[in-house]
């Protein structure tokens, strides 16, 4: 799928993931990390018309921001959320098969990666993205 997405909708999503994800960390409880995987699931696979946290972003927040939001090719957004589904699918599983520490390992992954991303722009799914698909 190609287009473009406002900037902002990946950001956004990728604060939500960082946020849930480090209180389920925090608190020791991953179911929350199962609830962030099904979400990025459902609005990977369905649509953004079913995201959790791009219609929230959509909804309440964009309507207070000033200005027109910049845009980006929604392809590496897309394919560094597939990474977050495969990585907390893959640690949800973890935690079922009573392997924790690999669970927290892979959710933590996925944490600081959202976090970086949130706030610095700096996107690594985007950019392993990037470098696998140049020249195709």
């Amino acid at each position: 799928m190609t287009g473009s997405v406002d900037v902002n909708i990946p950001r956004f999503n990728q604060a939500c993931v960082a946020v849930l994800t480090g209180v389920a960390f925090i608190t020791q409880w991953w179911p929350i990390v199962a609830f962030v995987a099904a979400v990025l699931a459902l609005t990977r696979f369905a649509g953004p018309r079913y995201g959790l946290f791009t219609q929230i972003y959509l909804r309440f927040v964009k309507p207070r921001l000033d200005g027109t939001a910049e845009t980006e090719r929604s392809g590496p957004p897309r394919f560094a959320q597939l990474l977050g589904v495969v990585f907390l699918g893959a640690a949800t599983v973890a935690f079922l098969l009573g392997v924790p520490a690999v669970g927290w390992v892979l959710t933590l992954m996925v944490t600081a990666l959202a976090a970086l991303a949130a706030t610095t722009r700096i996107c690594v799914g985007c950019v392993i993205y990037e470098r696998a698909t140049v020249n195709r």
